[in-house]
């Protein structure tokens, strides 16, 4: 039996993932395959290192660094996102990477990324994250705050914005288990927003600007889809029990913990329930 992950995204709310999948490492629950999304990338992939609290960790120590997150890096090298310090310093200098690891845990990791140029989500697999870097940044690079990431000569944003919950991609892959892991609660739906920005900010990728605003629809519909599917017991959700007032961007240590700590909460809570639906 084949056990696929999906990891939703959602900036500083996907702390709330690394609370959950710290529970996954205490209790030894294993699986063949993860598809993140942006965030949900970036703290998954310590899953497959078994580095449990790293993403906690580091972010907790950088949240009030300016060389981290900050308007400051987004004035100074258009990304809110520090390129260099965020993606290279901090994970292979500061609070290293289990790239030995992670490669050793036989596990397929896809990022999601979306093609400013088609508009369309694309799943890139991860094999070694020192070199593969760039899809990292990509699939976590936020409209408008973020510079368009090129890997490979294809122009790429934030996965997200394409495919916030890449259920349908974990399903075409053939697990026999999927289990989902969202960051906003049951009742979370997207309203729609002006996009005349966006259709400024990209006027030179209108497909890209199409995505951005249906965006909305097509989150609502695949919660819906979820919640359909899990009725039915095809696969298993884990998601927030309450609302954290967190933003994307978070600078407060007692929020960032607030959230991990409803993760742990959580699963612990319905780890009994999982352990059942993945016998």
């Amino acid at each position: 039996m084949s056990v696929g992950l999906v990891l939703e995204g959602g900036g500083l709310r996907g702390l709330y993932t690394v609370g959950v999948l710290d529970i996954f490492m205490d209790n030894d629950i294993r699986v063949d395959g993860i598809i993140g999304v942006s965030a949900g990338a970036l703290f998954g992939v310590n899953y497959p290192s078994k580095q449990r609290g790293r993403g906690l960790r580091y972010n907790l120590k950088y949240a009030k660094d300016p060389r981290y997150m900050s308007f400051r890096s987004l004035l100074k090298t258009g990304n809110i996102v520090n390129k260099d310090f965020a993606y290279y310093e901090v994970p292979f200098k500061y609070d290293v990477f289990d790239e030995e690891t992670f490669e050793k845990s036989g596990v397929d990791f896809y990022a999601v990324v979306t093609n400013v140029e088609t508009g369309r989500a694309e799943y890139i697999k991860i094999d070694n994250l020192r070199e593969q870097m760039e899809v990292f940044r990509a699939t976590s690079s936020m409209p408008l705050v973020s510079k368009i990431v090129e890997v490979d000569g294809k122009k790429y944003l934030d996965g997200g914005c394409a495919d916030s919950i890449p259920v349908k991609k974990c399903m075409e892959l053939g697990y026999d288990k999927i289990v989902v892991v969202l960051t906003r609660p049951l009742d979370y739906r997207k309203k729609k927003e002006n996009g005349t920005l966006n259709a400024l900010w990209y006027r030179k990728y209108p497909e890209f600007v199409k995505t951005l605003n249906n965006r909305p629809d097509d989150y609502n519909r695949t919660v819906e889809e979820i919640i359909e599917l899990e009725k039915q017991g095809k696969i298993f959700v884990i998601r927030p029990s309450e609302t954290v007032a967190i933003k994307r961007i978070e600078h407060d240590p007692q929020v960032m913990q607030q959230m991990y700590d409803l993760g742990v909460k959580d699963m612990k809570k319905q780890m009994e329930d999982l352990k059942k639906y993945l016998e």
